[in-house]
């Protein structure tokens, strides 16, 4: 376990050198023009904006799942320490804000309202890695963790923000944040056992999350297909799915070892 843990360690620490070293990525002014223009009810950009919708309906649940008792307290139940909970908590409360971010943003594309899409999404994606992590390894200061994580997470965004304001667009540590964290989970599900059963599932929370990538890639070509819904509305719709398996793998699974809550927890 030792030798793995390096290894990861090595990995995440690599990354962030990796993306400092690389040639600054710019975001591009092309990136706000959407397929999907269409105005409906008076709302510009109507599919787009709407189509975030599953990210507040999902969130809300995940969060009121959370708030349906002590969950740390009741093995039986979806987490086992309160770290688990607060890293959950996390995730389904930074969901829960990808709503409003996405539509300020898209009600008038441009780079300011990007920073609020992008944000709680950065969050999220940290506070899930935090989670399966400390689901696996013996962590001692695990709120730390979540901390650290999560700072950083927003902390890639907020640089990106700071380097468009300087003229020089630097996206190299939000997408090594983006790309990074699932790596590092599937590495994570990969190497170290989990407590629960159902750990398999993360897989199928990457997967969408990874079509949604594909779909938001394809923005044009999915819309020419019949101008019925755009690649980026599908990249919502997908990624909102991400986040429901996420609850329905938290929901389905059960502990595996009724051992005693560590000391803090």
């Amino acid at each position: 376990m030792r030798t793995k843990l390096y290894l990861l360690l090595m990995l995440a620490i690599l990354l962030p050198v990796v993306a400092f070293f690389l040639p600054p990525i710019s975001q591009p002014h092309v990136y706000h023009d959407f397929a999907d223009q269409r105005v409906w009810l008076g709302m510009p950009n109507f599919w787009n904006i709407v189509s975030n919708l599953p990210f507040l309906f999902v969130g809300l649940a995940g969060l009121k799942f959370l708030y349906a008792g002590a969950a740390w307290q009741q093995p039986s139940l979806a987490v086992y320490t309160v770290d688990e909970y607060r890293s959950y908590l996390v995730v389904f409360a930074s969901i829960v804000l990808v709503f409003p971010g996405s539509a300020y943003y898209h009600w008038n594309p441009d780079n300011s309202g990007l920073f609020w899409d992008r944000l709680p999404i950065a969050l999220g994606i940290m506070a899930l890695l935090s989670a399966v992590l400390i689901e696996r390894v013996p962590i001692k200061r695990a709120a730390l963790v979540l901390g650290v994580l999560v700072s950083l997470g927003g902390a890639s965004v907020l640089f990106w923000y700071w380097s468009e304001q300087q003229g020089e667009g630097n996206l190299n540590f939000y997408i090594a944040t983006q790309f990074g964290a699932p790596l590092l989970i599937i590495l994570l599900v990969r190497f170290f056992p989990s407590r629960y059963t159902r750990s398999a599932d993360i897989y199928g929370v990457l997967a969408w999350y990874a079509l949604a990538k594909l779909a938001e890639l394809l923005d044009e070509f999915v819309y020419q297909l019949g101008e019925v819904i755009s690649g980026h509305a599908l990249k919502h719709l997908l990624a909102g799915l991400a986040v429901y398996w996420l609850l329905r793998m938290l929901k389905r699974r059960k502990l595996l070892s009724h051992e005693a809550i560590p000391a803090g927890h």
